[in-house]
């Protein structure tokens, strides 16, 4: 089993706080962290964990779908997998994620569309990343380019 590590060092409160965060085990980066960052509309200097959230599901997600075209015959040329997190307030209260939402075209050959859409389909359900996302609805537009 491996193991990957990330690490975030934090100053101060939520509102005027902030950290970075390191991704220790494969030594890629640091990133600035902040409470304005996260909510702001627009991406600024700096990252939020749904970026990262969205960062390890399209990640996972291509890698996933790509194991199954092949399983069912095809042979995968190129994946254009985008996912998009979405943050706001919880109902209940606090913040929560409310939703995913992942779209990929694919370049396959050996599957029609409906075979494409379909491993599209059992990759979302089948990705370690969607399995631990379990609870926050995740939607799919899938389609061949």
């Amino acid at each position: 089993m491996s193991v990957r590590t990330a690490h975030t060092a934090w100053t101060g409160g939520l509102p005027d706080g902030s950290g970075t965060v390191e991704l220790v085990s494969s030594k890629s980066g640091s990133f600035d962290v902040s409470w304005p960052k996260r909510t702001a509309e627009t991406g600024e200097a700096g990252t939020s964990p749904e970026e990262l959230i969205a960062a390890a599901h399209s990640s996972c997600y291509a890698m996933q779908l790509s194991a199954l075209i092949a399983r069912a015959g095809g042979t995968p040329k190129s994946l254009d997998v985008t996912a998009d997190v979405s943050f706001g307030p919880d109902p209940a209260g606090g913040f929560h994620i409310p939703g995913i939402k992942i779209t990929v075209r694919g370049d396959v050959d050996g599957l029609d569309d409906a075979g494409f859409k379909a491993v599209a389909e059992d990759a979302k359900a089948s990705c370690p990343v969607s399995k631990a996302l379990t609870g926050t609805e995740i939607t799919l537009d899938a389609a061949l380019a």
